[in-house]
């Protein structure tokens, strides 16, 4: 038997009041992901306007025949992973020498150093375009600063411009750590080390610090020194003023390095794109994230919260 009386009016209104709530909670969740999917979209065909667009551009200059600066972009400390890695770096002008379109090439260089192999694979690709390009110079410009790792690479490049107030040079190599010893001593640590090969505990921070070691490690450092000693020497040859502080480590401003040869004049990526290359149109080469790589980044966690609450909701899960 029911619970509810015959013709009773209230239970029929609570029934009809909680039907209509329903409605509308279900109409509001249909409304809510129509905006959803409608953003989405409207994203998407944004992306593709973008895309397209940049693409007809470059189809009417080809058509047209007019060239442009090419620019690539070395920002941060150069290393395997990240924005200034020699893979991207690479990949950026091997797509910028290509084009046909390509009248010179602008290395905008904002970097403190880094790893001086990523730095050596950047310098030997840009002398490789360069030889198999010789009609597409390539110019170094540095804004900050163009030290250690990042003149490395400047230093392959035709000419390097700098602004007067730039710091460049750093052209040294150092290997940093610590040593633990004296905390371990005052806390009364025993550190415990377990080695097969005499050297394998080589400068290890918790141990006392061994001459032998430390002469090695030195041996290394001018090793690797005298490397980009080579390269600078050859990349810019008689424009050098050599002195006994110019490979020290020292670092210098834009102005002092255009007099000691460091770099060869004043000027931005503009002025060298204007002036220089004349071309002034410039197209921008730098790898970067792709915009549904960062898309994702930024809206990838709230999607799929979203995706799994309407699965919940459809009885997918």
């Amino acid at each position: 038997m029911s619970d509810k009386p015959e013709g009773d009016p209230v239970w029929e209104r609570r029934i009809v009041e909680k039907l209509a709530l329903e409605t509308l909670a279900e109409q509001k969740r249909r409304r809510r992901w129509g905006i959803f999917f409608k953003l989405l979209g409207f994203v998407y065909l944004t992306f593709l306007i973008v895309v397209l667009g940049d693409w007809d551009s470059t189809a009417e200059k080809l058509a047209d025949g007019k060239k442009y600066t090419a620019l690539v972009q070395l920002n941060g400390v150069i290393k395997s992973t990240g924005e200034a890695s020699a893979e991207k770096i690479v990949e950026a002008l091997q797509a910028a020498f290509k084009d046909q379109a390509t009248q010179g090439v602008v290395l905008r260089i904002n970097s403190p150093g880094g790893s001086p192999v990523q730095s050596g694979i950047i310098n030997d690709e840009i002398r490789r375009l360069r030889a198999k390009h010789p009609d597409i110079p390539l110019y170094a410009v540095v804004e900050d600063v163009c030290a250690s790792g990042g003149y490395y690479v400047a230093a392959a490049a035709d000419r390097i411009y700098v602004d007067k107030a730039s710091i460049v040079g750093s052209i040294g190599v150092l290997m940093d750590g610590f040593g633990f010893t004296g905390a371990m001593d005052k806390l009364g640590v025993e550190r415990r080390l377990l080695t097969a090969g005499q050297n394998k505990g080589f400068l290890d921070p918790f141990s006392p610090q061994d001459d032998q070691h430390k002469q090695h490690a030195q041996l290394l450092l001018d090793d690797i020194h005298k490397q980009f000693i080579e390269v600078v020497r050859k990349g810019r040859g008689k424009r050098l003023k050599e002195s006994p502080d110019l490979f020290s480590g020292l670092m210098w401003t834009g102005a002092k390095s255009v007099e000691l040869g460091l770099a060869d004049g004043l000027g931005s990526v503009e002025y060298v794109a204007r002036e220089v290359i004349k071309a002034e149109d410039i197209r921008d080469y730098t790898m970067r994230a792709s915009l549904t790589e960062r898309f994702a980044r930024q809206f990838g966690a709230d999607m799929a919260e979203g995706i799994m609450n309407a699965a919940g909701k459809f009885g997918l899960r």
